[in-house]
């Protein structure tokens, strides 16, 4: 008598099936970070907003305003979008705070953009570096950085170089 044996046993597709399972759990924190870097990058273009004035302010009077009052824009918490709860200017510096539908990582997190300016040459314009970036040479922020997003969710431009060996 000849015994066909087609198909897959028991123990095989409990094998396969762990290990699929393994691998998506693999998987599952850097779609995590990939989610929560997309949001910081969809929320950016609306500091575009408090860049201009801040901006302007330097090139007329080679000094960065204080406050939002200062810089002509309304109130931080009045600046918002889907991610952002809040976008402050804080001497020259524009504080982002995320909020209403961001990611709970991100959550009442603050991602800093400061301007980086040459000092005796005020027709160069303003570089702005985010968050733990380091500044270009010959250039020297401006502000507090006030970033407490952990680095491995900001974009590439927003973290530290690591240093050279």
């Amino acid at each position: 008598m000849v015994r066909s044996d087609d198909g897959f046993s028991m123990m095989e597709m409990m094998v396969v099936l762990a290990i699929i399972a393994i691998l998506a759990l693999l998987a599952a924190p850097n779609l995590t970070d990939q989610i929560v870097r997309d949001q910081i990058k969809q929320a950016l273009p609306l500091a575009e907003v408090a860049k201009k004035p801040v901006e302007l302010s330097w090139v007329a009077a080679q000094a960065l305003p204080v406050d939002n009052v200062a810089a002509g824009l309304p109130a931080a918490d009045k600046i918002v979008n889907n991610y952002i709860r809040a976008v402050e200017v804080q001497d020259g510096a524009l504080h982002v705070t995320f909020g209403n539908r961001a990611n709970a990582q991100l959550k009442d997190k603050v991602l800093t953009l400061r301007p980086a300016v040459v000092d005796d040459a005020p027709i160069v314009p303003i570089t702005w570096v985010c968050g733990y970036a380091e500044p270009p040479e010959k250039m020297a922020v401006k502000g507090d950085n006030k970033t407490s997003i952990p680095a491995n969710f900001l974009p590439f431009n927003c973290r530290a170089r690591l240093a050279k060996k």
